[in-house]
């Protein structure tokens, strides 16, 4: 198979287990709090993380890797929770498209410092995007829109930081310890906020769907790293960040979410941005 094709089939592919892992984490996040749910999806993730590392017998990173996946994990966690924060206070059809297109545009834009001035095509997707986060914003007439809104802006800043230094951190040959470290610092961090703040621990019918987000998270993060490491990471993270489209779709079929024409606008430019980028 060619490693082009493959790369792009893995970046798709982490794009169909993102939405879904984010879409279990947002739907988590309603029940119980954003911190408990985000640390016992970092551990079952990096459960899944560790014992493929073992099985694979993968080489432990060096000092450089282990430190950009530190960065990866704080940056990452960030995201994350102000993703799942962002979907449990508002619609995931408007916040998980503007978090992905602003988690596009950062890694797209160091490529464009480090290798190059993107062509014509990806140059329209970025003003596109610029335009679907203006429309997007619409529903900040809603209760709690504008603050989603921020929450989403916030998540793809998060997310844009990590997808550059996971990749950075996974460019010596390692995939899954990079991963492993990036969430095993998180959790630290995690605990010492919920036992400072008092956060109550999620109920037991909510932990199925905390665990089946974080295994999906950790899997979507695999799959990126593979999609970056064998082609572009710009390429590798806008196909990633097609990961709006099932957790749209799982929230119209399970939620029955519906949202105005100038939202819906909003949210098929975002994503028609993202295909023009990756051309």
């Amino acid at each position: 198979m060619d490693m082009q094709f493959t790369a792009l089939f893995f970046g798709l592919a982490s794009a169909l287990i993102w939405g879904a892992g984010d879409f279990c984490g947002g739907l988590a996040s309603r029940r119980a709090s954003v911190l408990s749910v985000l640390m016992l999806a970092e551990l079952s993730g990096l459960g899944l993380l560790v014992v493929f590392g073992l099985m694979f017998q993968e080489a432990f990173p060096t000092v450089a890797g282990t430190l950009w996946g530190i960065a990866a994990g704080l940056s990452g966690t960030l995201g994350l929770g102000a993703l799942y924060r962002g979907l449990a206070t508002g619609r995931a059809s408007i916040v998980a498209p503007v978090s992905a297109v602003v988690s596009s545009a950062i890694p797209a834009l160091f490529s464009a410092f480090t290798i190059g001035l993107p062509d014509e095509l990806k140059l329209v997707g970025f003003a596109l995007a610029l335009v679907a986060i203006v429309l997007a914003s619409q529903s900040a007439s809603e209760s709690g829109g504008s603050r989603a809104l921020h929450y989403a802006i916030l998540a793809g800043i998060g997310f844009g930081a990590f997808f550059i230094f996971i990749d950075t951190a996974g460019g010596e040959g390692s995939t899954f310890y990079p991963l492993a470290i990036a969430r095993g610092i998180s959790i630290p961090v995690l605990l010492v906020l919920i036992f400072a703040r008092g956060v109550a621990m999620p109920a037991r019918n909510v932990l199925p769907i905390i665990l089946l987000s974080g295994i999906l998270d950790a899997s979507g993060n695999v799959f990126f790293l593979l999609s970056s490491t064998l082609g572009r990471l710009d390429v590798a993270t806008i196909l990633s960040s097609l990961y709006p489209a099932s957790t749209v779709i799982l929230s119209r079929i399970i939620l029955h979410e519906r949202i105005s024409r100038v939202q819906q606008l909003g949210v098929i430019l975002a994503l028609v941005a993202i295909v023009l980028i990756a051309v």
